[in-house]
């Protein structure tokens, strides 16, 4: 497209007031499309927008939710899902610093030099961006605005000593998780903001901060782009991230991007870090005065794409720019999995043609929202791909009812509910493709539905974890009393934590408890011969979804104790041991007996079910012994007790293995699927039964990359969780793998502390350990 309409950059520091500036000049003019970089912040700009001139005007389109009235007027758009064949009087780009993002960035490029509105075009962003808009926008006119509020340096402060409003800043789930029940033993509590929050959960959150139910807000640097709050302290409790590659220090541009959320509008703020962490001498200086290093080069990929065959696609996903401050991205995620389809014969047989290429180049582009497995990811895009491309020309009702039941399910922790979230986004984005199912609305309406009742179960979660009702107004009025805060309740507690104790027999007061016991109501102690008959029949028949295990091994229906694991002749075969059901009799015990010991051998086929697939078994012998290895530790083995196999082992084997999540790795055999939460919950409950009382460890938080080895806790117990023991820690399998790789590629062992888990004086014995 010409530059004949005049192009506007608006660079500058946060808080300037440009995506604001942005909106009201869209609006003067007829028609308009504004680019944005969240999904949050493209629901907020919506409903701010609309507010205005009115829902009927204003389309929002972003990857998994459409809202597209009759006859909009303005569009407003996540970068990636702005429909750019669309022609309108006004086009505004937000962030548009993102065009040197190694993954989005070549979006945010392609928008930059090709996307214009009629009559008016804006980019809006960081002056770091300044030279390069001069060099490949000559035309566009340069702007910049003040801050419109003070940002100042205001060191380190211990936790405990935070001003209210402020918003502590971490990169890890983990460590958001940490601090913000810090936050609620200390200070009421604290909302949390993470980039995997649904936008309703994620405003539901907000609202806690923001009406002042919490005084503290507990982030990743999700609230760094645009998102409005009303902080007036941010402080730091890193400096480090993982950015999808390899943990690194966050620039100063960075680190500015998220201070900049103190002080919105004309209210002054603060930044700092959480004591003993400090910025790196000149940092604070360079946040304050707004001065950065320029960037120097954009990520960009061709936009002329050629479909006439898949390899025709890829040479042309993988030309390379003429400009040398433009590079190519090369490893943007819908090539990535085009190139790993494109090895498939039945993918080749049926993308013949510009328009089954193009199709294939659709499918490609349904984003990886749960980030497990990337190889999973493809199989879904493949199977996808091969129902569009058949005879129907459409995704079959029934499988993708079947896919989105699984998900439909709000139980679970807070890490289940956000892995459920990720995983119904890919529902939604495919639903909105009207095409691809029959029915678009109904299946948008449905997903969309999961997806509300999910956020709202992840609200609550959150709130009962880290929020002590009453929160701001109990912590202010504790501290108005003198009164110290108790400490907050652990993250998990078991459910008979909340029961009274039992009265041991003998005692005074347990004829009382007895006769209490037999008189109280409820479905899960019948009193009736009858209602004790119906509920053994139901107990008996139920599904395997109606019982569930804890981490020490008791099996419950319900919140009612039936039984607990016990040792059995392996760690694969473990016995049951009936509990508190006296009053049933030898009949009933009996069959209950035999339901809850196929609840056992259901335990254990779903959690090795990875390694039970008829694909595993039908791998070569050698690959087949590996399985093996690993069935017997659960999941994990060390590589050394199965040299003969991996020495065995073809490159061809390796890779069947890979693609099913089971690496062999140098010191480390394991199943990646078997690391997550509720595998490691039920690799639990099996080692309570296994392991001798005592000699168990104890339940890792959720996320945790290493644990302390605790004195008497078997090693093999470690092991069998997916945590082997090197050194003073227990490491996650798949976290000792890349500390190994790292280590041996040269890098110090008290740089990689982070990865570890564990303080930078304990790394070098973890590191030796792994080595060895």
């Amino acid at each position: 497209m010409v530059d004949a309409s005049p192009i506007t950059a608006v660079l500058g520091p946060t808080n300037t007031g440009k995506t604001h500036r942005a909106i009201e000049r869209m609006l003067s003019h007829d028609s308009g499309m504004i680019g944005l970089p969240l999904r949050l912040l493209a629901r907020e700009v919506y409903d701010r927008v609309s507010i205005q001139v009115g829902e009927a005007r204003v389309a929002l389109v972003t990857g998994e939710e459409k809202r597209v009235p009759r006859r909009p007027d303005y569009w407003v758009c996540t970068v990636e899902a702005m429909p750019v064949d669309l022609e309108v009087d006004f086009l505004a780009i937000d962030e548009i610093q993102l065009a040197a993002h190694d993954q989005r960035g070549h979006v945010f490029t392609e928008r930059l030099l090709l996307s214009r509105g009629r009559r008016e075009t804006w980019f809006l962003g960081a002056d770091t961006m300044r030279p390069l808009v001069a060099e490949l926008v000559p035309t566009a006119s340069i702007v910049q605005h003040p801050r419109l509020s003070r940002l100042a340096s205001a060191g380190a402060g211990k936790l405990s000593r935070l001003p209210p409003r402020s918003a502590v800043v971490a990169f890890s789930t983990p460590q958001v998780y940490e601090i913000a029940e810090r936050l609620r033993a200390q200070r009421g509590g604290a909302a949390v903001v993470l980039g995997a929050l649904s936008p309703r959960t994620r405003n539901a959150q907000v609202a806690l901060f923001q009406s002042g139910e919490v005084d503290y807000l507990v982030a990743t640097d999700a609230i760094g782009m645009g998102l409005n709050l009303d902080v007036r302290h941010v402080a730091f409790a890193a400096l480090r991230k993982f950015d999808g590659r390899a943990v690194r220090d966050l620039d100063p541009a960075e680190l500015a991007q998220i201070a900049g959320r103190a002080g919105r509008h004309l209210a002054d703020g603060t930044f700092g870090t959480v004591a003993p962490l400090s910025l790196p001498d000149g940092v604070a200086f360079a946040i304050e005065a707004h001065r950065f290093p320029p960037v120097r080069r954009l990520l960009w990929r061709s936009s002329e794409l050629d479909m006439s065959s898949i390899d025709a696609l890829l040479a042309s996903l993988r030309a390379r720019p003429r400009v040398r401050s433009l590079r190519l991205v090369d490893d943007a995620e819908d090539t990535a999995a085009l190139a790993r389809l494109a090895e498939d014969p039945e993918v080749r047989a049926r993308a013949r043609g510009e328009e089954a290429v193009g199709l294939l180049w659709e499918v490609c582009r349904i984003p990886d929202f749960r980030k497990l497995l990337f190889e999973s990811h493809v199989a879904l895009l493949a199977e996808i791909y091969g129902q569009l491309s058949g005879p129907t020309a459409a995704l079959d009702a029934g499988w993708m009812a079947a896919r989105v039941a699984e998900i439909d399910e709000v139980g679970g922790d807070i890490d289940t509910l956000i892995t459920r979230i990720a995983s119904i986004r890919t529902w939604t984005y495919i639903s909105n493709h009207a095409r691809w199912v029959r029915d678009a609305a109904a299946w948008q309406e449905r997903t969309r539905a999961i997806e509300d009742r999910l956020s709202d179960a992840l609200h609550e979660r959150l709130v009962q974890r880290f929020v002590e009702r009453g929160g701001g107004a109990a912590r202010r009025s504790r501290a108005a009393s003198g009164a110290r805060s108790s400490p907050g309740a652990p993250s998990t507690q078991r459910r008979a934590e909340a029961e009274p104790p039992a009265v041991p027999e003998g005692h005074p007061f347990a004829r009382i408890a007895a006769l209490r016991a037999r008189l109280a109501p409820g479905p899960a102690a019948p009193a009736l011969e009858d209602d004790r008959a119906r509920w053994v029949e139901e107990l008996v028949g139920a599904p395997h979804e109606r019982f569930s295990v804890d981490v020490g091994g008791r099996i419950f229906d319900g919140e009612r104790l039936l039984g607990q694991l016990a040792r059995g002749p392996t760690l694969l075969l473990p016995d049951v041991r009936l509990a508190a059901l006296e009053d049933l009799g030898a009949g009933a015990r009996s069959r209950v007996l035999r339901r809850l010991v196929a609840f056992a051998r259901d335990l254990v086929e779903a959690l090795l079910a990875p390694l039970r697939s008829p694909e595993v078994r039908a791998l070569p012998g050698a690959a087949r012994g590996i399985v093996y290895q690993l069935e017997q530790g659960l999941g994990t083995a060390a590589a050394r007790d199965a040299e003969e196999q991996v020495a065995e082992l073809a490159p061809e084997g390796r890779a069947l293995l890979a693609a099913r999540g089971i690496e062999v790795g140098e010191r480390v055999l394991y199943v990646q699927p078997l690391l997550r939460r509720g595998a490691l919950e039920r690799r639990l409950a099996l080692c309570a039964a296994w392991f001798d009382r005592g000699r168990v460890p104890a339940c890792p938080a959720p996320g945790a990359v290493s644990m302390a080895v605790a004195p008497g806790v078997d090693p093999k117990a470690y092991a069998a969780i997916g945590y082997p023991v090197f050194g003073t820690r227990a490491l996650r399998a798949d976290v000792a793998e890349r500390v190994l790789r790292a280590l041996a590629s040269g890098e110090p062992a008290e740089r990689l502390s982070g990865w570890m888990g564990c303080s930078a004086r304990e790394a070098p014995r973890v590191a030796a350990s792994l080595l060895g």
